[in-house]
């Protein structure tokens, strides 16, 4: 991965970097640049920019309402702290990770240094929880009108897995959450030598609720 090129010049009408000026709290500072060689934006950069917008942006907080009260660490907003955090951080230049907020703490709101890490894309998918797009039942569970029943069902693997039907809803539940701890364990397994010690922990310790 190409480095970041620093910024030492500061001209005369030159925006002031250590002011925050990116996304209305970011602070770039003067110690590393955002591009690369070619021009393009750092992943550092990427990743900073991107965090900030999804906290401080009115728009994409209507668009993804779980964010609402999302917050920044005071040293996450400056971007010279945010680079140097990345490059110790395992993942961080691996293709197809992201940066996750919600796996070491489990409905967390803060994206900080003791909270978030990198996960691979396939992980921070099966995490993602969207209420939005689920019915009126809980989490792993739809209602079979026709039959009078509850139905269970998972992604894995990208294709969907039918738990079985049942007579109530916490049946249901029971049989996603069974599936679904198992599953993590899995996956867990699967990138045990890729992941952050500490995610792999929580994967595997991870606990399914029915009010997720």
């Amino acid at each position: 991965m190409l480095l970041c090129i620093p910024i030492y010049l500061r001209g005369v009408g030159m925006i002031d970097k250590n002011k925050p000026t990116v996304c209305g709290m970011g602070i770039v500072g003067y110690k590393y640049g955002v591009t690369n060689g070619d021009g393009i934006h750092c992943a550092e950069y990427v990743y900073w920019k991107s965090m900030l917008n999804r906290c401080n942006s009115k728009l994409y907080k209507s668009r993804r309402p779980t964010y609402e009260v999302c917050t920044i660490s005071e040293n996450f907003k400056h971007y010279e702290y945010f680079y140097e955090w990345c490059n110790k951080q395992i993942g961080f230049s691996v293709d197809d990770f992201q940066l996750d907020k919600d796996l070491l703490v489990k409905g967390n709101k803060i994206y900080s240094e003791e909270t978030c890490l990198f996960l691979p894309k396939e992980v921070n998918t099966l995490l993602s929880v969207k209420k939005s797009q689920r019915g009126s039942c809980v989490i792993g569970v739809t209602f079979n009108k026709r039959e009078s029943k509850f139905k269970s069902q998972m992604s894995k693997f990208g294709n969907k897995l039918s738990l079985g039907t049942y007579t109530t809803e916490i049946q249901a539940f029971n049989a996603y959450k069974l599936a679904k701890e198992a599953y993590l364990k899995e996956i867990a397994e699967k990138y045990k030598s890729q992941i952050d010690p500490r995610a792999y922990e929580a994967l595997i310790n991870y606990q399914v609720e029915i009010t997720d």
